[in-house]
């Protein structure tokens, strides 16, 4: 607010395979030799590509492989969700207490909005992820303001200034990094269960979605409407639309170990 406030910027890695990508020239020997620059990348795309939003009989063994599995576009993507990650710099103990707790939060919905979105269809399983993860990237923004460990905020006072500020700040950071302009809807739109852009399912209501059961998987005890009253949810049909006992789709609750399993990609 005094203007004094480092906003992050994304890896020079990121930055290159993002300007690569752009151009309508670029071969996948290109871009292995790209992202081969950066061994801990490297191994991030091997490792989802084994994952369960990609289930192939045979498991990619070679990178060149791995990006010819998962298409430009899907490598674009995943590049971005595991640079996020690193942007926020973490001062203290304090510091990595509560980023650990909202990073979890985060990738259980991130992971959720993919699978979503495999089971679904109507939006690639990346575009979700990312796009899921991106909508709170303001709540890190927040996070990183407190430099000094004894300005750690309580819990209870850090997700106060996240309901006022995370999505102002997360617009302006997205818009820095010149995302599409449709991840800044998503930010803007996020948790809004009654909006209704269209009658078809589109990236927004699945997000929704997975925050929903974000929110409900780790408090079960949390204040939310009911499913059934989510304008997402009117959207989809039977049988995908089945809830179950404790008021969650039953598609969610029936891979549940498929969407631990993509989360523990992005830890």
């Amino acid at each position: 607010m005094q203007g004094q406030e480092q906003l992050p910027s994304l890896p020079t890695i990121t930055l290159d395979i993002r300007r690569a990508l752009s151009d309508e020239r670029m071969t996948v020997p290109a871009l292995v030799r790209l992202v081969s620059r950066d061994p801990a990348l490297s191994a991030i795309l091997m490792k989802h590509a084994s994952c369960a939003l990609y289930r192939h009989a045979l498991v990619p063994k070679t990178l060149h492989e791995v990006i010819t599995l998962l298409g430009m576009a899907e490598v674009d993507r995943i590049t971005m969700v595991h640079s996020i990650r690193s942007l926020f710099t973490l001062h203290s103990a304090a510091h990595k207490r509560l980023f650990v707790e909202v990073w979890e939060r985060l990738v259980l919905k991130a992971s959720t909005s993919a699978m979503l979105a495999r089971l679904l269809g109507h939006v690639a399983p990346e575009h979700a992820l990312l796009a899921s993860l991106l909508s709170e990237v303001g709540t890190l923004a927040v996070l990183s303001a407190f430099k000094d460990e004894a300005q750690i905020p309580s819990g209870e006072l850090y997700y106060k200034l996240c309901r006022e500020y995370s999505k102002s700040l997360g617009v302006i950071v997205l818009k820095k990094w010149a995302v599409d302009d449709e991840y800044i809807g998503v930010i803007r739109n996020a948790g809004n269960w009654s909006l209704c852009e269209s009658r078809e399912l589109g990236l927004i209501d699945l997000v929704n979605l997975a925050l929903f059961h974000a929110i409900k998987e780790q408090n079960p005890q949390a204040e939310l409407p009911l499913l059934v009253e989510l304008a997402a949810y009117h959207k989809l049909l039977p049988p995908l639309n089945f809830v179950s006992a404790n008021g969650e789709l039953e598609l969610v609750l029936a891979h549940r170990a498929d969407i631990h399993e993509i989360a523990a990609t992005l830890r």
